[in-house]
């Protein structure tokens, strides 16, 4: 049996949480390959340095290595630190080289290069750490484990099957030698050779790849939480753990503002049918939550409400634009090349309303420029914010939909914009952002601590 670990930032952030980390690593029962996330702090710390520019490299450095040379100085004694001071330093070096070099800074790649720092760094303290506790480790980079990646600068997808080659050669061998391999999270390697990241939180997601080319039969998810919860704590404090879900459940939850998972970590799972637990290493002997591929009913009508905040609708009129489809491809093609994320989709016989991040806007109103001439107008509405609600079956369900809004009633909310029908598990629509708040606890009342069934 085989189990890739993941452990994020925070899990990973101190010399106490390290100690947690290695703990829960070596008293697992199986073969395991652990994939790990920068410290906590660090990989924010990488983006703020590029953003200052090259003329603050001495700086960068100092600080980089006192935090981690901090913590490791917590671990390690005598010899055991000046093995792991003997290939930090290696490491150090080269991030300098990359760092140092004029001519990098105008890669486009660079960005990928620096902000995946941190988790060489971490992989290090983990691996020499489990050495400590009497168990063979190595810390792996991406390069070096095979992960391939394509696509945009800070935005890469893993070539899973180029991947699964390359880890086959190069990871395998080693977990089955008795060795525990700690690699990088966050990014792969483009044909180029050159790091690609991807996206902030993309460890979960280099996890379930990781776990994917390795057909691995579980991937365990490290954080500081116990899991999906029918609602963000924070706002709803009497939210329960859901100890159980399926990929689909898991999937728009996360994708819609639960931010447990990321939101990509589900579908390289859901290829191959491999269980994922969210896990609290603070707190490993709670069950979490497990999510998989089948499908049992629970004893409430809904799971999870979860809310996506800062968005704006945008709605492009035009007469008649149900029946101008290539009007519409344009339309959506234009977002598309302006690489925008939407949320939601909605049309009318006469409008298209796109759900975006207020910060795409003014992006997607540029993109619009060239189809000017084809369209009657376009509204920008703000401050709104959408509620994603999941559950068994919700398509099947008579009448789910109007007790759904009957709650948004009781909030005394309006309901700016809809999304039925596109997931049998999840009813997802807009409120205005100052209503939100009041809208997820009434519907966690009425379906979840009410108990309505």
């Amino acid at each position: 049996m085989l189990t890739v670990m993941k452990f994020g930032g925070t899990s990973v952030g101190s010399a106490e949480a390290l100690e947690r980390a290695a703990d829960i690593i070596v008293s697992a029962r199986t073969n395991r390959v652990v994939v790990v996330s920068a410290m906590s702090g660090i990989t924010n710390f990488l983006v703020a340095a590029l953003e200052d520019g090259p003329k603050n490299a001495e700086k960068v450095f100092r600080e980089f290595e006192e935090r981690h040379i901090a913590v490791a100085k917590q671990l390690f004694e005598g010899e055991r630190f000046d093995a792991f001071k003997e290939e930090f330093d290696e490491r150090l070096n080269q991030f300098k080289e990359v760092y140092t070099n004029p001519e990098n800074w105008k890669d486009p790649y660079f960005k990928d290069n620096v902000s995946s720092q941190g988790e060489r760094f971490s992989s290090l303290l983990l691996a020499h750490l489990i050495r400590t506790k009497g168990h063979k480790s190595e810390a792996i980079t991406s390069e070096q484990a095979g992960i391939v990646a394509f696509g945009q600068p800070l935005n890469g997808t893993c070539d899973l099957e180029r991947t699964a080659s390359g880890m086959g050669m190069s990871v395998t061998p080693k977990v089955y030698s008795g060795i525990i391999p700690v690699i990088t999270g966050f990014y792969g390697v483009n044909d180029e050779g050159k790091p690609l990241t991807f996206g902030r939180g993309g460890s979960d997601y280099a996890a379930a790849a990781i776990g994917n080319a390795l057909d691995a039969d579980m991937i365990e998810i490290w954080t500081d939480v116990n899991g999906f919860m029918s609602a963000d704590p924070r706002i709803v404090p009497d939210a329960v753990t859901i100890e159980e879900m399926n990929f689909s459940e898991a999937a728009e939850l996360a994708y819609f503002g639960a931010k447990v998972l990321h939101p990509r970590t589900i579908e390289p799972a859901r290829m191959k049918h491999i269980g994922v637990k969210i896990k609290n290493s603070y707190h490993p002997e709670n069950f979490g939550t497990h999510i998989h591929n089948l499908r049992r009913k629970s004893d409430t009508r809904l799971k999870s409400v979860a809310m996506k905040s800062d968005l704006s609708i945008i709605t492009v009129k035009s007469g008649e634009l149900a029946y101008r489809i290539k009007l519409i491809a344009k339309i959506v093609d234009r977002i598309g090349d302006a690489d925008i994320p939407v949320y939601a989709i909605s049309t009318s016989l006469s409008t298209i309303a796109f759900l975006v991040h207020n910060n795409d806007i003014t992006k997607i109103l540029g993109a619009m420029g060239p189809i000017k001439g084809d369209i009657e107008g376009i509204d920008v509405k703000s401050d709104v914010t959408l509620i994603c609600t999941v559950g068994d079956d919700m398509l099947d369900q008579k009448g789910i939909s109007g007790d759904v809004f009957g709650a948004v009633k009781d909030a005394g909310a309006n309901v700016e914009m809809i999304s039925e029908g596109a997931s049998d598990v999840s009813l997802n629509f807009v409120v205005p952002t100052e209503s939100a708040l009041q809208v997820v606890r009434c519907i966690h009342k009425r379906f979840i601590t009410g108990g309505s069934k």
